[in-house]
């Protein structure tokens, strides 16, 4: 089951983004869009009640009046992953993401992942950001039309410490 993160699951979500990762930088990530008040939604999955998977999204500040959104961390607890959560996770993220009136979503992702979601280097190529041109750096339209032009976007405090 997915649905949205609430607060008496941050703990949780805490716990399984940092085993997922390895390491706490991207819990911390996620704490500090919180606090920030940059976090766009957060959708969780579950099973038999406990968090297994969490996937967040932010808003980026765009040189147009449109929303766009990053998509950072996904995570799914290391004994799950390759089960298809991370993917539902995803899929279910870019729905909400149009719900919430994104025209389009970047992400820093690994670069065999995230295609399959319709993200590219292309979509992304127009992007002036301070993760464009790296490898993994990532776009989908939500809306028709949405990376044609070229655009600058900025990123929430959070990912720059």
């Amino acid at each position: 089951m997915i649905r949205y993160a609430r607060p008496g699951d941050h703990p949780a979500i805490a716990a399984v983004v940092e085993v997922a990762f390895g390491q706490p930088a991207e819990a911390r990530l996620v704490e500090r869009l919180r606090a920030d008040e940059d976090a766009l939604f957060e959708l969780v999955a579950m099973e038999a009640d406990e968090v297994v998977g969490h996937i967040l999204f932010s808003r980026l500040w765009a040189d147009r009046y449109e929303m766009f959104a990053a998509l950072a961390p996904l995570a799914v607890r290391p004994d799950l992953q390759k089960t298809g959560l991370g993917s539902a996770l995803v899929r279910a993220g870019l729905e909400s993401a149009k719900e919430f009136g994104a025209h389009g979503v970047i992400v820093l992702g690994h670069p065999a992942y995230y295609p399959r979601f319709g993200f590219s280097a292309e979509a992304a190529a127009k992007v002036s950001s301070p993760y464009a041109g790296q490898p993994g750096f990532m776009a989908v339209a939500l809306e028709p039309g949405a990376f044609d032009a070229p655009m600058t976007v900025a990123y929430p405090d959070a990912f720059g410490g």
